[in-house]
């Protein structure tokens, strides 16, 4: 069935957006949740495995205390409380993702409650209420194969990678989020995108959305304009980039208010995003707690991290985000505007590390911002993703410094470090991208382009030095954007001043 999609800015007339995230975080233990397994990513399918995490009888969990600490540390930098005392819950239902039929999670009595973030949109800002973050272990991972869409539906089997099963994992729920209007799609994003950032910042997780280890759900609702009374949400699992989190609220916003203006109800189910369209589709109706038949585990002890710990581990929590712009942006010179753009571009982590490599923060931010960014945009991509290190950026623009590259040929070097091409010597060796500097092979150059425009080498014997640059273009056009443009001026005002 094709259904009807209202232009955005009419939902905005007649409906008012809800939405909450719960954002999925891997973390970055060296073993898994429960067992001693391996917590890496990429090994042979079903080759960090045993009897616990793949639910073997008589096999007995054990709490990962690291996965506790970060759990903590994750909780007080969202502002968020934790709790004296908390447990862990069997959390019910089949699938063969889930090898022992139940998830172990938190259910009543999570480890962090009552947080909060606030972020910035267009000059506003937002609080985003945090009711809940709460320690559990992924899944395995299933893939179907056959079939058109990917999905077991169609599909001619499945095979099931249970390496993923039992990684740690902080789920980290908001309340729903009001009052944003046309801006929800751009909040929701830049909730994730904060997230991201104070994760990143406190070295709990590598947050890869592309790798599935930061996965967010985006839950949504529609309310006739000025109505108190929240309609019903649907949840669009597994978003896993900042792009898709905003097009996903976006989408949703449309296709609701699509199906109540032709006065039929929303159906409460879970949804799959598609990126190559940026559109969702029906997934399976959607469970409530009740539903998966929550109990307490029985063989794991409770959680009662002491105050003194607590206390301990904020002392070890990183300069705040919003501190540490603020401070990035008096080092760096940039102007509001400047540092408004990298951050919503999520370019600021990059432009960090590439200052750390050596480079000027302005240059630092005019590839970033610029070649890369488009880029980025061009594949649809986070920038992040684009597959450009900030130690390569340093690099290229220390040959720019040095005079070995312009910033035409540099621009080269990163069309091919994007496709691929290997290290940034390889390319400016394979392209011949190399700075003509030897004074024989410039001297021509230079002479041709004086005998070409007799006028301006008048006016430059007249001391008008400034109209050198006609000819220094001149030079450039002949060598292919090659020439030492500095030594090309000196050369030209030797033989004419």
């Amino acid at each position: 069935m094709t259904e009807t999609l209202v232009p955005f800015d009419e939902v905005l007339e007649r409906y008012d957006p809800a939405f909450g995230l719960e954002v999925h975080v891997e973390l970055n233990t060296n073993t898994k949740m429960f067992c001693g397994c391996p917590a890496t990513f990429g090994g042979e399918p079903n080759s960090q495995v045993c009897p616990t995490c793949l639910g073997l009888p008589g096999s007995m969990p054990v709490v990962n205390a690291k996965a506790v600490e970060s759990a903590i540390r994750i909780g007080l930098a969202l502002n968020g409380s934790i709790a004296e005392w908390c447990r862990f819950a069997r959390k019910n239902y089949f699938y063969p993702d889930m090898p022992k039929n139940f998830q172990t999670s938190q259910y009543d009595e999570p480890i962090v409650y009552d947080g909060y973030l606030d972020v910035e949109v267009e000059g506003e800002t937002f609080r985003v209420e945090i009711e809940r973050a709460h320690m559990e272990e992924d899944t395995g991972k299933t893939t179907h194969i056959g079939g058109a869409t990917g999905r077991i539906h169609g599909a001619d089997y499945s095979l099931v990678d249970y390496n993923r099963a039992g990684i740690p994992l902080i789920e980290i729920v908001t309340r729903p989020i009001l009052g944003t209007g046309a801006k929800a799609p751009l909040v929701a994003k830049a909730y994730v995108a904060a997230l991201r950032e104070i994760l990143l910042g406190l070295g709990v997780s590598d947050v890869r959305m592309d790798q599935g280890s930061m996965r967010c759900d985006v839950n949504l609702s529609l309310s006739p304009k000025g109505s108190d009374k929240l309609g019903t949400r649907t949840e669009t699992k597994n978003v896993n980039s900042l792009r898709s989190v905003e097009r996903a609220v976006r989408f949703e916003m449309s296709r609701h208010a699509g199906i109540l203006d032709a006065g039929e109800a929303i159906f409460q189910e879970t949804r799959h995003f598609h990126e190559d369209t940026g559109t969702t589709s029906a997934g399976r109706p959607k469970s409530d707690a009740d539903d998966y038949r929550y109990f307490p585990e029985p063989d794991l002890v409770p959680v009662a991290p002491s105050r003194e710990w607590v206390e301990e581990l904020r002392a070890t929590l990183p300069e705040p985000p919003a501190e540490k712009r603020a401070r990035l942006q008096a080092e760096w010179g940039y102007s509001d505007l400047e540092m408004r753009d990298v951050w919503a571009a999520g370019a600021l982590t990059l432009i960090e590390a590439t200052v750390a490599e050596g480079a000027s923060a302005q240059a630092a931010r005019k590839w970033w911002m610029a070649e890369l960014s488009r880029a980025a945009n061009d594949r649809g991509v986070e920038l992040a993703e684009v597959g450009v290190t900030p130690a390569q950026v340093a690099e290229v623009q220390k040959l720019v410094d040095g005079g070995s590259l312009t910033d035409k040929l540099a621009r080269q070097v990163f069309e091919g470090l994007l496709a691929g091409e290997g290290s940034v010597a390889e390319i400016i060796d394979a392209r011949g991208l190399a700075v003509v500097s030897d004074d024989g092979a410039l001297g021509a150059a230079v002479d041709e382009a004086i005998d070409a425009q007799p006028a301006v080498a008048e006016k430059i014997r007249g001391g008008n030095q400034a109209a050198a640059g006609a000819l220094i273009g001149a030079v450039m056009k002949a060598t292919g954007g090659k020439a030492d443009a500095k030594r090309v001026r000196e050369l030209i005002l030797e033989k004419l001043a």
